[in-house]
């Protein structure tokens, strides 16, 4: 047998050289580095305990003593600021105002914010200058869009009792933030102006964002019309619309400014949100401990209401 054969035997029975070791591994990082990564990131922690964990605190603490708003923390009192607060007719008949004005508001907002995203879309030839003055509502403080509604819904001389005179003489003013049925709509009708630019923008972008490829492909395929949206751009942009419907919900529960100026939460009660009750309570019946929990009982409302939308937004977005 030649020299070449058994070296050739011998390297057939031989075992296999294991393999080199990727020297890509993922290196453990050392104490020090550990602690210098904690040490970048204490500032944001820091930071986020301030802004979020001390008022929870406060508020919390607030709720269970008799606390006025200059002198806080005076007694424990337990739930019974709860109690009161649950039994009382204003509360429940505000934080269920509220509710349905969130949720009014918001679909409204939604719905028109969507209708003109898809306009614009539809026509981008109309040009920046169009899409700018669309948004001009949502730059203007909250304060002078209340006081720009008041002059509009003002029964002498405002914008809707001029029409009212012009198109139908002889039948009188009539002011709607003074009516205890039509005022919250005043109100809802200056909100919806307002923030429906928001929607406008969060959905158009995401119209933009479309692959124009599949768009195509569709109608090559036959698709048009309301076929084409409904089956091509609305699943495409349906997590936006519905995480702007959810950004919009926790907008309206926040509401404070327009009634503030429009109407001061009359006539009566009839638009008294729970902004506007936690405000009047600690402000004006000095109060705090009311306030606090009234505070709370809204953070359980918009939890529970927020949390389906939430997650419906979040499987949208997966799918």
């Amino acid at each position: 047998m030649s020299t070449d054969t058994l070296q050739r035997a011998e390297a057939a029975v031989a075992p296999p050289e294991a393999p080199e070791k990727s020297q890509t591994f993922r290196r453990r990082p050392r104490i020090s580095e550990r602690f210098h990564h904690r040490l970048f990131i204490a500032p944001s922690v820091l930071v986020l305990l301030v802004l979020a964990a001390y008022p929870l605190v406060f508020i919390a603490s607030a709720a269970l003593t008799q606390s006025s708003l200059g002198n806080p923390f005076q007694e424990f009192v337990g739930t019974e600021n709860f109690q009161t607060a649950l039994t009382s007719s204003a509360v429940q008949n505000s934080l269920t105002l509220g509710t349905g004005y969130a949720f009014g508001v918001a679909a409204a907002s939604t719905a028109l914010g969507t209708a003109t995203a898809l306009a614009l879309w539809r026509s981008l030839r109309a040009g920046a200058f169009v899409r700018t003055v669309l948004l001009l509502p949502m730059i203007v403080p909250p304060v002078i869009v209340g006081i720009l509604w008041s002059f509009i819904f003002s029964p002498s001389g405002g914008l809707l009792d001029t029409l009212i005179r012009r198109f139908t003489p002889g039948s009188g003013t009539y002011a709607i933030l003074s009516d205890t049925t039509w005022a919250i709509f005043g109100v809802a009708l200056a909100d919806v102006w307002e923030w429906t630019p928001l929607v406008v923008l969060l959905v158009f972008t995401a119209l933009l964002s479309q692959d124009p490829e599949i768009t195509e492909a569709a109608q090559l395929d036959g698709a048009s019309g309301f076929q084409l949206f409904r089956h091509i751009t609305l699943p495409m942009v349906a997590g936006t619309i519905v995480a702007a419907f959810l950004i919009r919900l926790i907008l309206a529960f926040k509401v404070f400014d327009l009634v503030y100026v429009m109407t001061s939460g009359g006539p009566g009660s009839s638009t008294q949100v729970p902004a506007y009750l936690i405000w009047r309570s600690a402000l004006q019946n000095f109060d705090v401990g009311i306030a606090a929990t009234i505070t709370l009982l809204l953070a359980v409302v918009v939890t529970v209401v927020t949390i389906p939308i939430f997650l419906i937004t979040k499987r949208l977005r997966d799918d």
